[in-house]
């Protein structure tokens, strides 16, 4: 079983985003980046999968962005991935062109799944995964928090509102992941070191005959509003007084 594992590059989450003076977008000059939470726990199950002899083939990571996503796929690469393919752009690609690009690697790679994260915590659209699947006219199994193969199926568990979902799918097929998963594992040094001289392949989106212009124009960009001092009451009746006054009750 061969798997593809899309990783997009973002602002560290441990980072506070600043918002440009003009409101047209978030800040990143000279700021950290990394590699998105969802798509680290993309690549650790791909990796386990690799690990338990149920994915046989390769493991191909794929990142769409400027030239220093490159440092994204070495991350990957470092945690148990075979080789990287940047597709290479400076355009903020939306998720349908980023779909649009996942869907001609695919056909040209024949992987047996795809694992992606549900979503980026830059723009959170979780729509990526969804948008390919349809796309490939592929089942899909989004939010989950468990995976395990079943012949040439997978069963996939998902969180749902009010529990856990339990669906097979037919491979060829997408996942996307949930936080409760896996917990992606730290790379170590000489894994680091071995990252450094496994292949990756640069395109271009029109390499793949995908237009990335824009179809969304953000109008504006504001932090939010800074959450306002408590107010300490007496007692319990105070309390109840405050709440009848604003209406809680």
């Amino acid at each position: 079983m061969k798997v593809l594992v899309p990783v997009k590059r973002v602002i560290d989450p441990n980072v506070r985003p600043r918002v440009k003076a003009d409101g047209s977008g978030v800040d990143l000059a000279n700021i950290k980046m990394a590699m998105n939470p969802f798509c680290e726990i993309a690549v650790e199950e791909a990796v386990k999968m690799k690990e338990k002899g149920l994915a046989t083939g390769e493991i191909v990571l794929v990142s769409i962005g400027p030239a220093q996503a490159q440092e994204t796929l070495r991350v990957g690469l470092a945690m148990g991935a075979d080789r990287g393919i940047l597709v290479q752009t400076d355009v903020a690609v939306e998720p349908l062109a980023v779909a649009k690009i996942l869907k001609a690697i695919v056909d040209a790679e024949k992987p047996d799944v795809v694992i992606t994260g549900k979503q980026a915590i830059d723009d959170d659209s979780n729509q990526t995964g969804q948008m390919l699947a349809a796309l490939l006219d592929w089942p899909q199994g989004t939010f989950a928090s468990g995976v395990a193969k079943d012949g040439d199926k997978l069963s996939v568990t998902r969180e749902v509102d009010g529990g856990l979902q339990t669906v097979s799918i037919q491979l060829p097929a997408v996942v996307t992941t949930d936080l409760r998963l896996n917990e992606p594992r730290f790379a170590s040094l000489p894994n680091i070191m071995k990252a450094k001289k496994k292949p990756i392949d640069t395109k271009t989106p029109a390499d793949y005959g995908v237009d990335v212009t824009p179809r969304l124009t953000i109008v504006k960009v504001a932090e939010p509003k800074k959450r306002e001092a408590g107010e300490k009451v007496a007692d319990v009746d105070a309390l109840i007084a405050k709440l009848k006054s604003a209406g809680a009750i």
